[in-house]
């Protein structure tokens, strides 16, 4: 990645309000995901993305989740098990067109279902976009 990618990196990760020192836990890792988005992350909150098996209590979690990967509810209940009362849930979905595309409307239907609600949207690579998702007050 050159440092170009990585400022654009770190600028999203700031964008989707990382800060240093947070912990962040990540689902749904496959071989599609965004690299350079990943290594942003790290860099930026200077460490790395805790695993599914992780149970340290985070600040938030990224779930990167394509069409067919199963129970979306189910996923993002699974996503709160560790995550801080304050933390949130970062969405990340394939941009449409791409292999795996999530309807926005499949987000909002399940969201309210496993007790969060969408409160922003951003594109954070070339391939996926991000659905921001916070605890219902």
């Amino acid at each position: 990645m050159g440092e170009t990618d990585t400022a654009a990196g770190s600028n999203v990760a700031g964008r989707l309000g990382f800060k240093d020192g947070d912990l962040i836990q990540e689902y749904g890792y496959d071989e599609d995901v965004d690299l350079d988005l990943r290594d942003a992350i790290e860099d930026f909150v200077g460490s790395e993305l805790l695993d599914e098996d992780d149970h340290d209590v985070v600040d938030a979690v990224v779930v990167w989740w394509r069409d067919g990967d199963g129970d979306l509810v189910d996923m993002l209940v699974d996503a709160q098990t560790t995550l801080d009362e304050h933390g949130v849930v970062w969405l990340l979905t394939p941009k449409q067109g791409r292999d795996g595309y999530v309807p926005p409307v499949e987000v909002q239907e399940a969201a309210p279902t496993a007790g969060l609600h969408s409160t922003s949207t951003a594109g954070v690579s070339k391939d996926w976009h991000a659905t921001r998702l916070a605890r219902k007050k």
